[in-house]
Order: C-alpha cells, then structure tokens, then sequence
C-alpha cells in the first residue's frame, strides 16, 4: 500500500477521558430504541422507513432502496437485546420482500446488495439458522459479483455498468459491503467471493484514501486497463473535501476487511483514517456533514458519527493491549455515543419517528438536511448494543 501521512491526535487530552456509560445507562437509551421501533412496526410492517425523514417523520416506502435493510436490522437487534419474539416475528416478516427483491432483480443495480442483504438475511441465517434467507443472501452476493471489473479490481458503484458516467466508480461506501462476499466465501467454499472483495478493498485503501489519510467519496477506476484515473465526490462538499459519512464508512469498513483477510496493513492505514477523523471533531464530538467544515453553522451529520462510533469499537476489539492509541479511540467513541444521546436523539421530539436528529442525507443535492437519517438510527442503536453485551458481528 501507498504511504500516507499520519497526522496523529492532535489533541491528546480531547480524548483523555470518557463518560462512563454503564450498562443501566446504556439500557435505558436503548429504551427509547426500542419505543419508536414499537411504534413504527405497525406502519412498518410491510414497508419500510424512507432512506431520510421528512420534518423528522420517516415516509413508508417499498422495499426499492438501498436503506430497507437498516429497519430490518433494528428489528434484529430488537430481538437480540429483548428477546421479545415479536420483533423476531416482523423481521421475518420482511424477509420476502427481500427474496423477491433479488429474484426479480428489483432495484438491485447496486453495490449496497451487501448493505440490503448482510442486515436483513445474513443477520437472519446467523441468529436463527434460516436457510432460505442465507439462499437470498448467497443470490445477492452472486448479484454483487457482476459488478466485478477483475482488470481495475474493484465492485463499481451504482448504476448500469455499461453507463459512461458511472463506469468504473467505487466509493468508499462500498467497503461496508463486501462483508456478504467475504460470508459467501465462508458459506460455498468458493474463494472468487473472497478474492473480489479483498482485491477491492485493497483499490480503496491505493486510491480512495489520500496522501493525508482523508478520502474521496467516489473515484474512477479504468476498467479496461485497470489503471486509477481520478477522484470526485457525489455528496461532499467538494472534490477535494473530505465528507464525514465517506470517512466513517471507511473507519468500519477497513476494519471490517481486516476481520476477514487479517491483513494488518488495513488496521496500520485505518489508524491514520481514524486521526483524520477524530482530529476534526468539534467540542460535542459530532462532526459536521464534511470534515471540511470544524466549526460554525454548518449542519452536523448525527448519522456519520454514529457509524464512526461502531467503526472505532469494532477497531479497538481488534487492537492488542499495547497499542498506544486504543485508549483514545475508545474514549472517542464513548464520548461521540454520549453526545448522541443527550444532544440528538428524539427524545423531545414526540411527533418524530425517528431515533436520532440532525443528520445530513446529502447536502449538494439538497436531501435530508437536518433530518433523520434510518442508517444513524441502526448504527446508533448497534453502538448501543455493543456496550451492553458482547455482541457478533451481522457484518
């Protein structure tokens, strides 16, 4: 891999101390979890919550967006930390719509099949044993493969592959995905999955991430020859900006690749993504939608400080003892998850569907500004769940 800078923390005693979030006190904002989840199942049922709220209400659509798989996933940890089989019930429930989905081929001209089908069926085969979700699963892993440039290494994102606009891009966003290659080459034996996911997460880390360990949310790749070409954002502030949710997906994701691969040159590269990020964290410790922006009256992204929450617990579960940064990315996370539940959450906000405020869908296009996002609910809800039980990967 390239070399990038290491900025290192530059604020130490930011990160000196943490709250202490014990398990009555985690239990009790899963609470208000699992309140809104008991309202929403109803509308829920058989569709699911909008990808963005709208005056913090999430619309009920069909099972046609990348985002369905976030509910599903809360139902799923519902059932996990209550054991109340009523959210197994409706999280099975939805599961065949997800078959439909993939044996129909509806809206599944996407990399985030490992986002709709790792939350949604792989969650179901691993707590439950369910073999027709692992089949869709597996279908859906099969999907994502067609989206595999073997000569530039790298699942292309969203859109007709044959599309000269969108030919040849990754984005960051997709190392979130690969998990349900990585599942599928456990489950068959076959190791393609495993060699497609890992040769892209490997681009990501080459060309993704810059020379000072920030991240282009989507780059090009060219597919016949498989040289690099160049990096754009899509929903960042800029080309050369660094947006907020591209970097936490990065800080999970790497970390994720390094569960299935043990390659230990991701954790060394997501150190330093992870100083990129916690260095520009504002006094409350929730980011601004582009780390670009460090203060003033830009809009925060709750949602991406969530999923860097889940990112740095995952990370520190897989640092040794020794390492000399774990204690700060520990109390980085506690201390992100703190200000998310006295500062963001709907708590005071009765008429909201939603967990968590105040997060940014995408600004450039002007979608879900100041909204709720449901992938900030499911991913403030899994940070939750980690810190009151030793909790097993869906990913």
């Amino acid at each position: 891999m390239k070399q990038i800078i290491d900025e290192g923390i530059k604020s130490p005693q930011k990160f000196l101390s943490a709250p202490v979030l014990t398990k009555e006190y985690c239990q009790n904002a899963i609470k208000l979890v699992l309140k809104k989840i008991d309202r929403n199942m109803e509308m829920f049922k058989d569709k699911y919550p909008a990808p963005a709220s709208v005056n913090n209400i999430y619309p009920a659509i069909d099972n046609i967006d990348w985002t369905s798989s976030f509910w599903t996933g809360m139902l799923w940890l519902a059932y996990e930390v209550s054991g109340d089989e009523k959210y197994r019930k409706a999280a099975e429930n939805q599961l065949i719509s997800y078959q439909k989905r993939i044996d129909e081929r509806i809206y599944t001209d996407t990399h985030d099949l490992g986002f709709l089908y790792t939350l949604s069926c792989i969650a179901a085969f691993k707590l439950t044993g369910n073999t027709e979700a692992m089949s869709s699963a597996l279908k859906a892993a099969d999907l994502l493969m067609v989206r595999y440039f073997d000569k530039a290494g790298i699942i292309q994102a969203w859109g007709d592959l044959n599309d000269p606009g969108n030919r040849g891009r990754m984005i960051i966003d997709c190392c979130m995905n690969l998990p349900l290659l990585y599942w599928a080459a456990e489950i068959t034996g076959d190791k393609k999955y495993y060699d497609a996911a890992y040769n892209h997460v490997k681009q990501a880390a080459r060309n993704i991430i810059r020379d000072d360990a920030s991240s282009f949310h989507t780059f090009y790749m060219d597919v016949e020859n498989g040289q690099p070409k160049y990096g754009k954002t899509a929903q960042g502030f800029s080309d050369n900006s660094c947006w907020a949710r591209g970097q936490a997906w990065g800080i999970y994701g790497f970390t994720l690749s390094y569960i299935y691969t043990g390659d230990w040159e991701l954790i060394e590269l997501n150190k330093k993504v992870i100083n990129y990020f916690i260095n520009r964290l504002p006094e409350d410790f929730i980011c601004y939608w582009d780390l670009f922006f460090t203060e003033g009256s830009e809009e925060r992204d709750s949602s991406a400080a969530a999923i860097a929450a889940c990112g740095l617990l995952e990370m520190c579960r897989n640092l040794p003892l020794t390492e000399e940064n774990k204690r700060v990315y520990e109390n980085a996370s506690l201390n992100i998850i703190n200000s998310l539940s006295k500062g963001y959450t709907s708590v005071n906000c009765p008429e909201s569907n939603g967990v968590l405020l105040h997060a940014v869908y995408s600004k450039p296009d002007g979608k879900g500004i100041d909204e709720c996002n449901i992938w900030g609910d499911y991913f403030y809800f899994e940070a939750l769940v980690r810190l009151i039980k030793n909790w097993k990967l869906y990913w």
